[in-house]
């Protein structure tokens, strides 16, 4: 390692639907980082989860390409324990053929990745991470706990019903009574709108519900706001948290902001970073993210999605622990225009990681 450069590994893709949008993240993440600063080793994991590692940038395969961007599975053969095409979990200690990690930055979406399980692995392997830990992960991801500790904690949710796959089956006349049509069906554990419907009247509910359970055997059925404007901010830090300008997400040419808006059209959305806002309503939306922030024990880096209703109400839609930072992901765009640029926003975030960890391990010798 070169001397005084921070070895860090950055984790991307993943056992799940948002594999391809990991990849898209990581790509970002790579470029930007200060080669003068860290030494960067690539960690992906494939679809099997099979873990493989890399020094070698063409570990992404078709990066420019959101729909064909995959992971060369093969890495750097350089790169690999000697004898082996294929590593399970490597340079997290002292014990492998490998100088350990510093820091790892987990550019992971959806299950097996930003739902505390990866989070759960690098903490017991004592090594730091960028972002929530295990619990703030967890619940972060879970739409369902999520919403019930927010409601708890008297942050405006919107109304919603909760149905399991081995229930009977869900009658549109209690949607229609308790959330009303339209409304949205939704994977509780899941993210970019992989697996979400907009239902418009109850005949839709059926398949929506079909396709959501694909993903997860918890869903949400929740109330939609006509005609809200959809907000977003973006939060760093870990005790004293701080909030960004708020963003909006405009839909174009979709009924809402889906995975093809998202990734695949490349007019599916206008960004608007930052949102043109009142001053009160801006104050309003950041006091309200970093509320969300510490209400689900969040550290490093989070993006709070609010709906802003067309009677000025604001109503928290969800948090992402680890949010995309593609080229057109907010997270990064937000921060960039409140004065904090891509390449400054990562070493903040990698610092936060460190200083937490230092904190963890200075408690956890009192433990022992």
């Amino acid at each position: 390692m070169t001397k005084n450069k921070i070895r860090i590994g950055v984790l991307f893709g993943g056992k799940s639907a948002e594999h391809e949008v990991s990849l898209l993240s990581a790509k970002n993440v790579i470029e930007a980082l200060d080669r003068e600063k860290y030494e960067i080793v690539l960690l992906g994991i494939d679809k099997k989860g099979v873990w493989h590692i890399s020094d070698n940038e063409n570990f992404l395969l078709n990066p420019g390409q959101a729909d064909k961007i995959s992971l060369n599975e093969l890495g750097a053969p350089s790169a690999l324990i000697p004898g082996k095409e294929k590593a399970p979990l490597v340079r997290l200690t002292e014990n492998l053929p490998f100088e350990p990690l510093d820091v790892v930055f987990p550019v992971l979406h959806g299950t097996f990745g930003e739902d505390g399980t990866v989070q759960g692995l690098l903490k017991l392997a004592g090594v730091p991470f960028v972002g929530a830990g295990v619990l703030g992960s967890a619940v972060g991801m879970d739409k369902d706990v999520m919403k019930r500790l927010l409601r708890d904690a008297g942050i405006p949710i919107a109304k919603y019903i909760l149905h399991r796959s081995h229930e009977k089956d869900l009658s549109p006349t209690l949607v229609e009574e308790r959330v009303g049509f339209p409304c949205f069906v939704k994977p509780a554990n899941l993210g970019s709108s992989v697996g979400i419907h907009k239902v418009d009247s109850p005949n839709d509910l059926g398949p929506a519900l079909k396709d959501a359970f694909k993903y997860d055997e918890k869903v949400i059925i929740e109330e939609a706001f006509e005609n809200a404007r959809e907000i977003e901010c973006a939060v760093l830090g870990n005790e004293f948290p701080e909030a960004s300008l708020p963003g909006e997400v405009i839909p174009q040419n979709h009924a809402f902001y889906s995975y093809e808006a998202k990734y695949l059209d490349d007019d599916g959305a206008l960004l608007m970073a930052p949102a043109e806002l009142p001053k009160k309503t801006i104050e309003e939306v950041q006091t309200l993210a970093k509320q969300v922030f510490r209400v689900l024990d969040c550290a490093g880096m989070a993006r709070v999605d609010v709906f802003l209703t067309k009677d000025g109400k604001l109503v928290v839609n969800e948090i992402n622990t680890i949010p995309g930072f593609t080229k057109i992901s907010m997270y990064p765009k937000l921060w960039t225009v409140s004065g904090l640029p891509y390449g400054q926003l990562l070493d903040r975030l990698i610092d936060l990681a460190l200083e937490r960890h230092k904190r963890e391990s200075q408690l956890q010798t009192h433990r022992i």
